[in-house]
């Protein structure tokens, strides 16, 4: 495409040759000349004079500084990203079922939907018009996949699990497996059947090698708008609001319930029976031992530092209960 029809189709305002041809995105310091970049970063700024790139998406403040083509945007990184789709070179999917897809007569597969090689649909599943099951995909019997939603190779869904419509399942992630229910006997353990289905709401993005339990009793619920990063378990009975991102190795135990546009970065643990409201940003590597109530930041655990601090402090810690006591009992005199 041309930078005018580039401009044209994301809505923003161009300074420079509309004819110019644009193959691609790139880096701001490594943009080739029929590439476009963005600035999205005030850091960065440094490397605005260096660019070679067709155009930079910056604030409209920036454009006089741009040495080269320049398309204003409110919000640089949002219009970078709806640039990206226009650039995907994902392969297209073939419609309809591939010869070694194995399909029940029961299900239901809907209109230009696309089975890919060894892909097993079982009885009773629904499959919306342009979803896309990819090789050796297994949706389960009873499960529901809404229109235009993607489901990656590899990916299982296990009975009675209901997803939205434009939802994208990274490979081999697995939703529907039992959840982490034993009850203690005197021979060990007595298993605790799970008896609720997943359900997962419309323009869901879940990452590679997600596990998500089936509910006990109730179902375990995802609301539209929900992120996963990759290597994330959410365990049975959980609730994710509407918006919530989910960073990598994040673990979720049971019955949890996070409120709408939170914020989970990498390796969170969240115990279990506990709520977050809205609007919460846990950091990276806490751990959530009770209920959040109010909006805001949290953070648990300590920052990185160098070793010979660390086991220092290490051996504070366990100070810290003796001077504390020392300390009331001085307040107490």
């Amino acid at each position: 495409m041309t930078l005018g029809e580039l401009a044209e189709q994301l809505g923003l305002t161009l300074s420079g040759d509309p004819q110019r041809p644009v193959s691609g995105l790139g880096t701001l310091a490594n943009a080739g000349p029929e590439e476009v970049t963005f600035l999205a970063n005030p850091k960065f700024l440094s490397q605005l004079e260096k660019t070679r790139a067709a155009a930079v998406i910056l604030r409209a403040d920036m454009v006089e500084a741009c040495p080269v083509g320049s398309l204003a945007a409110e919000d640089p990184y949002l219009s970078y990203a709806r640039a990206t789709a226009l650039f995907d070179g994902a392969p297209a999917v073939p419609e309809g079922v591939h010869p070694s897809a194995t399909v029940a007569a029961e299900a239901n597969i809907g209109e230009g939907a696309s089975i890919g090689p060894n892909a097993v649909v079982e009885t009773g599943a629904d499959i919306g018009a342009g979803v896309s099951i990819g090789a050796n995909v297994v949706v389960g019997q009873n499960c529901r996949i809404g229109a235009g939603s993607a489901l990656m190779p590899g990916v299982v869904l296990y009975h009675d699990v209901h997803l939205g419509e434009r939802c994208l399942i990274h490979s081999q992630t697995v939703i529907g497996s039992d959840g982490f229910g034993f009850a203690p006997c005197k021979a060990g353990w007595q298993k605790i059947h799970q008896l609720g289905g997943v359900r997962i709401g419309n323009d869901v993005e879940i990452g590679a090698g997600v596990t998500i339990d089936r509910g006990a009793l109730e179902h375990t619920v995802l609301e539209d708008g929900v992120i996963i990063d990759n290597q994330v378990h959410i365990a049975h009975n959980c609730r994710i609001g509407k918006n919530t991102a989910i960073a990598g190795c994040t673990g979720m135990a049971g019955s949890s319930i996070i409120g709408a546009n939170c914020t989970l970065a990498g390796m969170v643990g969240v115990a279990g029976h506990l709520e977050i409201c809205d609007n919460v940003h846990v950091t990276g590597m806490s751990m959530v031992s009770k209920s959040i109530t109010e909006p805001g930041s949290y953070s648990s655990g300590t920052p990185m530092m160098p070793s010979r601090d660390w086991r220092r402090s290490a051996v504070r810690f366990s100070q810290l209960e003796r001077i504390y006591q020392r300390l009331a009992s001085l307040e107490d005199k």
